[in-house]
């Protein structure tokens, strides 16, 4: 299994049931480090050069974070921005490639509001252009995109069913 690193990014994660138990995914395993930004940098001043030598020790990113406003949290958005490097591009052994990621995102809306007919005209890989963006130009392969919907609504049964099919992606790719 890959050696890998959970980007967690939650304002309110005591108020979600959802990512209380969707995280207790990345407990089960050693392979996996788990990184919570709103607890490590709740000040909003991130260690950028300690960030950097730690993600070029990981095969695998998983970037777990809720929609909020069509978008990333705002402290994911900063972390993206002062961690990425752009100077690793144009280096020929870029320490970010051939690395690959997941990104987990849970929602309170209806599955059928993400559709480009729905009520928000927009599914949720358009919603995450930004961030499939800022992994593609650093030579990541984003391997699939979850999205979680009605997450404040999930029933503990089918909670733990997605929590299952999660663990089992995760630990197959």
């Amino acid at each position: 299994m890959k050696k890998t690193l959970v980007i967690f990014a939650h304002p309110y994660f005591e108020y979600s049931t959802t990512n209380v138990e969707l995280i207790k995914v990345y407990e089960d395993s050693g392979d996996f480090e788990f990184k919570d930004l709103y607890e490590e940098y709740p000040d909003f001043h991130i260690a950028t050069f300690r960030e950097r030598k730690r993600i070029v020790n990981y095969d695998r990113l998983i970037f777990h974070f809720p929609l909020i406003w069509f978008g990333m949290p705002p402290l994911l958005r900063l972390w993206i921005d002062e961690v990425f490097d752009m100077n690793w591009i144009a280096k020929e052994n870029d320490p970010l490639s051939n690395k690959d990621a997941f990104i987990i995102v849970t929602t309170g809306g209806k599955e059928q509001n993400y559709t480009e007919d729905g009520l928000y005209g927009a599914t949720i890989s358009q919603l995450m252009l930004p961030l499939r963006l800022a992994l593609k130009v650093n030579n990541i392969e984003v391997k699939e995109i979850i999205a979680i919907h009605s997450a404040d609504d999930l029933k503990e049964d089918a909670l733990k069913e997605i929590a299952e099919q999660i663990r089992k992606k995760l630990n197959t790719e």
